[in-house]
């Protein structure tokens, strides 16, 4: 059964962009949508992904975000679900 989260990502290394990208490239067709705010004063960048999938799929994608070097990573789930 498919969930709706929001993973949060935080890049503090703008070398890993590229690996960032490639994943979630690799996941589009689960991802609703994305935001990213660069915020150049700190070096950081803040991305904000949808998604809509398994949560073994979801919590997948957040876990290798979470492996890039200089990316963190963490997932948000509703309280209830409206497909059930």
């Amino acid at each position: 059964m498919n969930r709706i989260a929001l993973i949060g990502i935080m890049v503090e290394e703008s070398s890993a962009a590229v690996e960032i990208n490639d994943l979630l490239h690799q996941y589009r067709s689960c991802i609703i949508g994305r935001m990213g705010i660069p915020h150049a004063a700190e070096g950081l960048s803040v991305i904000s992904v949808v998604m809509d999938a398994p949560a073994d799929v979801i919590n997948a994608v957040s876990g290798k975000l979470g492996r890039i070097e200089g990316v963190s990573a963490k997932t948000v789930y509703p309280k209830s679900s409206k497909k059930e």
